[in-house]
Formats: structure tokens, sequence, C-alpha cells
């Protein structure tokens, strides 16, 4: 007799957290493991932002709040959004969740019904397909491939549109590829749309602060025609190291932030009242700890980049943003070694977790079947080891 639900049975295992967790087992056996699996900046949360919250603990901020977050942090974010976005919302469209991750569950249960249509420009985080599979709705994936930098076109989103269209998700900077939209390429994006009423657009923008391309950040919800029908997910734990404080949030029409917050109410009610003094203050204040962090995610992907283009069989681009590589290791399907054959991105992944003790994360997971994410979210040091390992085991492959 199958004593659990039949939700929970069909739902796959964050494949990020899957790989994280045997680097974990494996280090504990005395394995030498560099794990670039999860996306995690390596640096510590930035002292003022620590500070704020010794300080909120000081002052008694230890109570409940209310479930879309204390007004001070959704005003602070309000001033966030117009300061670097330019984009108008009031405190009251913004709903402060546990995490980015359950901002777009909150979204994705409050919009989407059963059999409804989620676009996912593919390669996606890992995140949506399944939040996705618990409204019960239908993951539709647009392929992307590394030669277009993994960007859809119009073209391709008209042709991908039906009447059971509910909404698109979709990140820039993007994980896993590092992908950028650009403001041009966006607003061709929106024309699509425009034309699509019936659709809704979650754009993840965690990764904004993390973007080499010399532009400021785009956001989709800049174009008037189709902002009411547009939700922005971001957060603290990427642009900020603040991943274990668990803060994102969304911007919304005030009819989704409603609702959300209906929804949030009886999943969570609101998250960590010190987490988010802490994070009023990350908002409000300097950003200059945010982009000392930001050059030295650059200063590592141009040292991977150098490194590992010249990897015979390896195809590799420059991200334009966030800190992953997503190369194409196609071309070592049907290559052997030791008796084994690889003939998928999740074989070439073990093959590197075997052979040169490196943790990566299969491209399948995320909804490409060529490609492997690596996160280079850490020290100079490592991810030259990692290069090196990693070039020495492909080329045992024959």
């Amino acid at each position: 007799m199958q004593l659990l639900s039949d939700r929970i049975e069909n739902l796959q295992e964050s494949a990020t957290i899957k790989m994280a967790k045997l680097s974990r087992e494996l280090k504990a056996q005395g394995r030498d493991i560099i794990d670039l699996s999860i996306g995690e900046p390596d640096f510590d949360t930035p002292q003022h932002i620590k500070d704020a919250a010794k300080k909120a603990i000081d002052e008694g901020y230890t109570h409940y709040t209310p479930v879309p977050g204390y007004i001070e942090l959704r005003r602070a974010i309000a001033g966030k959004l117009k300061r670097d976005n330019n984009l108008e919302y009031t405190p009251e469209q913004i709903v402060v969740s546990t995490g980015a991750k359950q901002s777009i569950a909150n979204v994705v249960l409050c919009l989407v019904n059963p059999g409804d249509e989620v676009l996912l420009p593919a390669p996606y985080w890992v995140s949506y397909s399944a939040i996705a599979q618990l409204a019960e709705g239908v993951s539709v994936e647009m392929p992307t491939s590394i030669e277009t930098n993994f960007k859809i076109t119009p073209e391709q989103l008209e042709a991908a549109i039906t009447p059971r269209t509910k909404m698109i998700i979709f990140s820039s900077p993007c994980n896993p590829t590092g992908t950028v939209y650009s403001i041009e390429e966006l607003e061709a994006l929106a024309k699509v749309l425009e034309n699509h009423p019936q659709v809704f657009i979650l754009s993840d923008e965690i990764y904004e602060f993390i973007n080499y391309t010399g532009n400021a950040h785009a956001s989709i919800a800049s174009f008037t025609s189709i902002k009411d029908r547009v939700i922005v997910v971001n957060g603290f734990s990427k642009g900020y190291a603040m991943t274990g404080w668990r803060l994102g949030y969304i911007a919304a029409p005030l009819w989704i932030a409603k609702a959300c917050d209906k929804m949030q109410g009886q999943f969570t009610s609101a998250t960590c009242s010190i987490a988010q003094k802490a994070g009023e203050v990350a908002a409000s204040a300097d950003h200059t700890p945010t982009y000392n962090m930001v050059k030295e995610f650059r200063k590592r992907r141009d040292l991977v980049y150098d490194l590992l283009k010249g990897v015979d069989g390896l195809k590799l681009n420059l991200p334009d943003g966030a800190f992953y590589f997503f190369p194409d290791v196609s071309s070592y399907f049907g290559k052997s070694y030791d008796g084994e054959t690889l003939n998928t991105p999740e074989d070439v992944s073990m093959f590197l977790l075997k052979e040169a003790n490196v943790a990566m994360v299969s491209g399948e997971a995320f909804g490409d079947s060529n490609c492997i994410r690596l996160s280079y979210a850490t020290s100079e040091e490592k991810l030259i080891d990692t290069c090196n390992r990693v070039k020495a085991a492909l080329a045992k492959l024959s």
C-alpha cells in the first residue's frame, strides 16, 4: 500500500541539493571533493547587515510580524526598486517571503490552475518546473543552445503560446547559464506578450547585481504595456551574500500581492523578523560591499574561461552575469573510460565526480540534454585546481 501522496512520489528531488548532499557525504568519507554544485556566494554577509540583525535582537524584534513583512522593509524594497530599476511599486504591492523560492511558489500556486501551461525558456532553474508541477500546471520548454547564448527569440515565444498558456517564468541574469537579456531583447519579447493578455510574466531577478555587461539591469517590468501582468521576484541571497537568512520578495499588481499574502498566511506566515530588519538595512545602505563582491566574481569568471576555453571537446561561452558556466559536453557522449561509456550530461557529471573529485550538476535537471553546470562562487585557488582536474579527467576519455 502506498502511504505517500502521488504529489510527493512524482516530485523530483532538487538536482543541485542532491549533488551537494552527495558531495558532503563523500567529503565525510575522506574524499578531496571540490563542490561547485550549489549557487552560493562564498563571501560572508557584510558587517553592517550583521550589525543590523544584532541591533534588531537587542531592540526586541523577536515577535511575529505581518504576513507580507514589516512595512519598513517593504518601504525599503519599494525605494530600492525605484532607485535601482526605476520601477514604481507601493509597499502594499510587495510581499516578503522565506526566500525567493517561496515567492515563486506563492505566485505560481495563486495563478496556475490544473492544465494551465507554463512556458519555460530552457535551460531554466530546476525548481521552476517542479513548482509548476505542484500547481498541476503543464511545463512547456522552449529550448535554446550555447550558440545563441541560451536566449529565446520573439518568434520562438510567439510559437509557444497557446490558448492554455497562463505564465512564462524566466530569469535574467539566468541560473544556470549566466545569460543576460538586454533592454532591447526584453522589449521585443514584451511586444509579443502585449498580444496575449492571458499570459502572466514571472521575472526572476535574484542575480540582478551580478551583471558584467556594463549596462544597468534591465527588467521586463519596465514596459508599461504589460506591467499589470508582470511579477518581479528578487531577494537578498545572491547580491548581499545572505543565503542563510532566507529572505525573498515579489513586487506585483496589488491583487496578486494580496493573493500571495493570503497563500503565505496558510503556509509559513511571515519570514524571520531578524532577517527582515537586516534586509531593511541591506536594501537601503551603501552597496559598496556588493559591488566589490561582483568585481571578484568577474575576475573568477574570466579566470575559469581562460582555463577551460582550450579544453578539447568542451564548448564554452562567456556568461554575462550570475556565477555559473554551462558548458556543452555533448562531444564526450559515446566516449569511454575504464569500461564505462558516457551518454548523457549526468554520465559526464558523475564521471567528473569520480575521476576529478569535482561536483557539478547535470544539465538535464535544468531542461538541457547537452550541458553541465558549474558554479565559480569559490576561491581562485580552488577554481584553478578544478580546471586542472577537469582537463586531466576529460583527457582520459577515448
